[in-house]
């Protein structure tokens, strides 16, 4: 059955992959779809007529064009124009809020919006300061006092 793979088979497996790519593997399978066309490519030419040095360089490409698509072009996936958009706490730094609790050691909860959020401060603060969310630690906030 490998003796008589073909220009066909090496497209076809191209086009499965890429329709798989396209239901969502991230870029995962572009560089085996990628090496599958260069080998109908390769087939269509007659360059290599053994099944075996056809596995052979297809394996190499699989490689090559993986290793190529995480160096170079991933990083263009991990641009984004809103680089906050799920980090809600990061969201939140530079606004001004007066605490309703006091914070007893530093840490307590501030309310923003409708939302209780864990707070941290370098100093005991009272209930009524005005704060300034400056940092954020996962889903915890950092509180600077103004001053007024």
């Amino acid at each position: 059955m490998l003796d008589a793979i073909t220009t066909w088979h090496w497209l076809t497996l191209a086009v499965v992959l890429l329709i798989l790519e396209v239901l969502g593997t991230s870029g995962f399978l572009l560089g085996i779809a990628f090496a599958a066309l260069v080998m109908s490519g390769v087939t269509a030419l007659d360059m290599l007529p053994a099944w075996q040095h056809q596995l052979l360089l297809f394996s190499l490409l699989t490689v090559v064009f993986t290793l190529l698509y995480w160096k170079v072009f991933r990083r263009f996936n991990d641009r984004s124009a809103e680089p906050l958009l799920n980090d809600r706490a990061a969201q939140l730094i530079g606004r001004r809020l007066v605490l309703e609790e006091r914070l007893v050691g530093g840490q307590g909860r501030i309310k923003v919006g409708d939302t209780l959020w864990k707070a941290v401060a370098d100093e005991e603060l009272e209930a009524g300061t005005t704060v300034e969310v400056c940092g954020s630690e996962g889903m915890t906030l950092k509180l600077c006092v103004l001053n007024q």
